[in-house]
């Protein structure tokens, strides 16, 4: 039998083997007693953390959005210009999608979905977050004078994120994950080639 573990680390521990999941198989095959299964409890346990399925498909979102948009905001506080700092957050996603490969499958899979839902709700949420930094840095290179004065950073939000998900969605065809690192260098030198500031 499975020790008892506070509800917030059996909630942890549920979220990580569903984002597991999601690596293995589709995710709308994913179901509780799956999750149940990864972690050692019974159906019914997981139903004493979660009120239902929806609720850790929302974990799970919430878990990303920390996570990721702590990764970034790190790797771009490594940096002293902001163009360094945006090629920072972009090799800081990149890895981030390769160490968790379920992730870019479960967004995709809700931002396809008809309708709206808490759940893609949450995804807007975390992709809002993502462009407003995105859009400051963008406009801090437009004043530090490295981007182009007349630059959309609007647009150049919409690429970068473009980026990163055309890249996913290879990467994922070619079931390899992995390869996004080495692929990824050479698509920021051509983003960084139409923002920059010509010499």
């Amino acid at each position: 039998m499975s020790a008892r573990l506070p509800t917030e680390h059996r909630q942890a521990e549920m979220v990580q083997a569903m984002l597991t999941l999601t690596e293995q198989q589709g995710v709308e095959t994913i179901t509780t007693s799956d999750i149940a299964k990864s972690v050692g409890l019974s159906q019914g346990a997981v139903f004493r953390h979660f009120p239902n399925k929806q609720s850790i498909w929302l974990a799970a979102i919430d878990w990303v959005q920390r996570t990721l948009l702590a990764a970034i905001d790190g790797a771009a506080q490594t940096k002293a210009l902001p163009l360094e700092r945006l090629q920072a957050m972009f090799e800081a996603h990149v890895d981030f999608v390769a160490r968790h490969p379920g992730v870019p499958r479960l967004l995709f899979h809700e931002l396809q979905r008809p309708g709206d839902s808490p759940v893609k709700k949450s995804v807007r949420a975390l992709l809002a977050a993502y462009r407003r930094r995105l859009i400051g840095l963008l406009n801090e290179a437009k004043q530090a004078g490295q981007a182009r004065a007349g630059l959309d950073t609007d647009a150049a939000a919409t690429l970068f994120i473009g980026m990163i998900q055309g890249l996913v969605m290879q990467t994922m065809l070619m079931g390899k994950t992995q390869a996004m690192r080495p692929i990824a260098s050479g698509l920021f030198a051509i983003y960084l080639d139409g923002i920059r500031r010509p010499a």
